[in-house]
């Protein structure tokens, strides 16, 4: 259940602030942002079904009334449900503008979220609708106006958006101009993870500087700068999310590490830590946190001391599993059964000399102090066989619901199959080496990940065979390419819109710890596909072979799902140049056997 859901917000909130007090070094109080702005987003609309839809936007102040009209002449109106995000923060390194004199511990941004559920729409129906906000002044602010429809029935042909990795990167505005140009108002988006950078700031999901914030470039709002050969672009994003639905699976970067009232964001970001650690310093501490053992305390606590994802399910109305909630789920969409994992880990630095804290090692300035310890590459929700997540989608396989889909997706973060960077380690549970000197001081702690123990290829790679799963899709590695295993299924990483650090073939190799060599390949896919070069106009190398990869930080990509052909199209854009058109580089079909 969601945190603005539940009656005793308040009380959780408490819990938290108690939970960081506890281990933070410091327990000066935060302070608060005011500004005196309108709608702080666009509305955008969450969790349609037959006959409903939700409504969600936000503002910097709490309001007397919020609401929804629609229909003709907007004659219809229902009033929306306030709520306030519990972890919106700022701190040095926001990029906000009119933020001056901000100290390096974070400083609270009140931010409120208003939620209307617009019902009795019929299949098929489109109507207008805006929002307003009333201040408490009477001021009202009002949206422009954009269109809202109930789920779609079967057989209806969609439009899907296919994206990931968005972290506010060079290119994210102009990608999502020039979908918004060439395929026009989408049906649905689908994003594989990585929204923003550091979830809790919240001018990166609102109103960061550069001018390509996570709604402003979805909405059309956005205004980022793109310099080449002294000429320069300004691209605004499309205005895609106000008439569309959006469904997302959670990315490393939607989760937040340890909370601190002290430490930055960016720090609190990378400082998280397995949850079976912080219960055994909850163990090590009830007495003293908790002396009534009242149960919320102790989640409170251990979830405060770990790891959240708090600000992402705060923001958005999602789908939920009974186990999971809005983790992962599972959502019926025309023609389409979407299945959202929670399959992804911390990223730690490749570092292989022990200098950082990283995914091999901990850092050799920390070895004797186990709370700066970073566990290496832990994973946040366990997809192993029995454990819960799991189960839950061997029910979901088995479902009238999927089985009856003519279209079988599903979404995730962390790549199966990749020629990208971030494949590397395997994807299962670090298993430390501890080495001690003659007396008991550690002396090194390096992590094994046991490549016959890879969760994805192991356990969730063969469950999806077995169930006629159609494609995979997911990012993280900020490339573009696809394969397809002996079952049949495709899997496709589309997630190129900057900051790729490339693809590895030929003469490009990963870093590799010596425990992996000779098991886990530096070129290619370390699972064993072969990539697939683009069906219609692959890129080539110097010597004109055509790549089976797409990697750059100045042509974007993105994909298209049309479920009335059953194909999914590839495109390119060349930012550097806005005449310049679209090229489709590749295209395969879900519902033939792949050749």
């Amino acid at each position: 259940m969601k945190i603005r859901d539940r009656r005793f917000q308040g009380i959780i909130m408490l819990l938290l602030a108690i939970a960081a007090a506890f281990v933070a070094s410091s327990t000066r109080a935060t302070g608060q942002l005011a500004t005196d702005a309108g709608l702080l987003s666009d509305p955008f609309l969450q969790l349609p079904t037959e006959d409903s839809v939700r409504v969600v936007w936000f503002t910097e102040f709490p309001g007397v009334r919020h609401a929804v009209a629609f229909g003709r002449g907007f004659k219809q109106e229902v009033t929306a449900t306030t709520t306030q995000l519990t972890h919106a923060r700022e701190d040095e390194k926001s990029r906000r503008e009119g933020m001056k004199n901000i100290a390096s511990e974070p400083v609270s941004r009140p931010i409120w979220r208003h939620e209307a559920q617009v019902s009795g729409l019929s299949a098929g129906q489109r109507l207008p609708y805006r929002v307003s906000s009333t201040r408490e002044n009477g001021e009202i602010f009002r949206s422009n106006s954009f269109t809202l429809a109930a789920k779609p029935k079967a057989g209806t042909p969609l439009k899907i958006l296919l994206t990931s990795d968005h972290q506010l990167m060079p290119m994210v505005a102009a990608n999502f101009q020039k979908v918004a140009e060439t395929v026009g108002q989408v049906d649905a988006i689908f994003m594989a993870g990585d929204l923003v950078n550091i979830p809790d700031r919240a001018s990166e999901w609102f109103d960061d500087a550069r001018g390509g914030a996570f709604f402003p470039a979805l909405q059309g709002r956005a205004r980022y700068k793109l310099e080449f050969n002294g000429k320069t672009t300004v691209y605004r994003g499309g205005a895609l999310l106000q008439s569309t639905p959006f469904y997302s699976a959670i990315g490393n970067h939607e989760v937040m590490g340890r909370y601190s009232t002290t430490q930055g964001l960016n720090e609190q970001f990378s400082d998280s830590i397995p949850r079976s650690v912080a219960a055994q310093r909850y163990q090590l501490a009830a007495a003293k946190i908790n002396p009534h053992r009242t149960p919320e305390v102790e989640q409170a606590w251990i979830k405060a001391n770990s790891f959240n994802s708090d600000t992402y399910e705060e923001i958005f109305t999602l789908p939920e599993s009974q186990s999971g909630g809005e983790k992962y789920y599972a959502v019926t969409f025309g023609d389409i059964r979407l299945i959202s994992l929670f399959v992804t880990n911390i990223w730690r630095s490749p570092d292989l000399k022990c200098e950082l804290r990283g995914r091999y090692c901990e850092g050799k300035n920390h070895l004797n102090r186990m709370e700066d310890w970073g566990y290496g590459q832990h994973i946040f929700e366990p997809i192993a066989k029995d454990s819960e997540q799991y189960k839950w989608l061997q029910q979901e396989l088995n479902s009238p619901e999927f089985k009856q889909a003519k279209y079988k997706i599903v979404m995730f973060h962390h790549p199966a199959h990749t020629l990208g960077d971030n494949i590397v380690p395997p994807y299962t549970d670090p298993v430390p080496i501890i080495e001690y000197t003659p007396d008991k001081k550690v002396q090194s702690v390096r992590y094994h990940y046991p490549i016959e123990n890879d969760y994805i290829i192991r356990d969730l790679e063969p469950l999806l065979n077995s169930a006629g799963v159609q494609l995979v899709y997911y990012g993280h590695s900020h490339v573009w390419n696809r394969f397809v295993n002996n079952s049949g299924v495709n899997f496709l990483e589309s997630s190129n819109v900057g900051n790729t650090y490339g693809a590895y073939l030929g003469q490009k190799q990963r870093s590799i710890p010596p425990e992996l060599e000779g098991t886990y390949i530096a070129v290619g896919d370390p699972n064993g596909l072969k990539p697939i070069v683009p069906t219609l106009a692959p890129l080539t190398d110097n010597s004109g072979q055509p790549l089976p990869y797409f990697s750059s930080n100045e042509i974007s990509a993105f994909s298209i799902f049309d479920t009335e052909r059953g194909k999914v199209s590839s495109y390119r854009f060349d930012t550097r140049d806005p005449s310049l058109k679209v090229v489709k580089f590749d295209e395969f079909s879900l519902l033939s056997p792949p050749a």
